[in-house]
């Protein structure tokens, strides 16, 4: 702007002071005084709008910056506080897989404890079972060796009674105990 003014100045005095006749008036032609009152009135012009409409939009420029400003900074602590919550979910998620898998080695060792402790109760049971059949095979083999012994000493007294009854010769007491032995179980 100042330049087109001192360029219409220096115009103006070109103008002014080339001097020459007195021309008729065209669309072009230079006119000092009128040139003169035309600075004149844009003088105050400028001084007018300095008064009356420089203030209100260097105010306006002042607050539309402030408020570029505000929105900057608020933008900033919006995103402090997003990178914050970010930081926060991390760390929570990092504890909450921290403690699901406490849970889950918690859970497979319970497992395997409840295990071990099922192994050594079956392989209790399963003892005491073939502790108690032993035991109930020993009885029933002393059962049948208590019969086998009342029948043995029940077949000697009965053969003793007809060896002294019969009061017989050799050869028909070597019968009788044959015929006593044959009678015998094989078992």
């Amino acid at each position: 702007m100042i330049y087109y003014l001192t360029l219409l100045y220096n115009h103006s005095l070109i103008l002014l002071f080339s001097g020459g006749a007195e021309e008729k008036p065209m669309l072009l032609s230079v006119n000092p005084g009128l040139i003169i009152w035309q600075l004149l009135i844009f003088v105050i012009l400028l001084f007018i709008l300095k008064k009356i409409a420089w203030k209100p939009l260097l105010s306006s420029l002042h607050s539309r910056e402030q408020s570029i400003k505000d929105t900057i900074d608020q933008a900033e602590k919006l995103h402090k506080d997003a990178q914050e919550l970010i930081e926060q979910n991390k760390k929570n998620m990092a504890e909450a897989n921290a403690h699901s898998m406490k849970i889950i080695n918690d859970a497979k060792d319970m497992a395997v404890k409840v295990k071990d402790d099922i192994m050594v109760k079956a392989q209790e049971d399963s003892r005491k079972l073939i502790e108690q059949a032993k035991s109930e095979i020993k009885q029933e083999k002393e059962s049948a060796m208590a019969d086998l012994r009342n029948e043995v000493s029940d077949l000697a007294i009965k053969s003793a009674e007809k060896i002294l009854k019969d009061n017989l010769d050799e050869t028909k007491q070597k019968k009788i105990v044959n015929d006593f032995i044959s009678q015998i179980p094989n078992n």
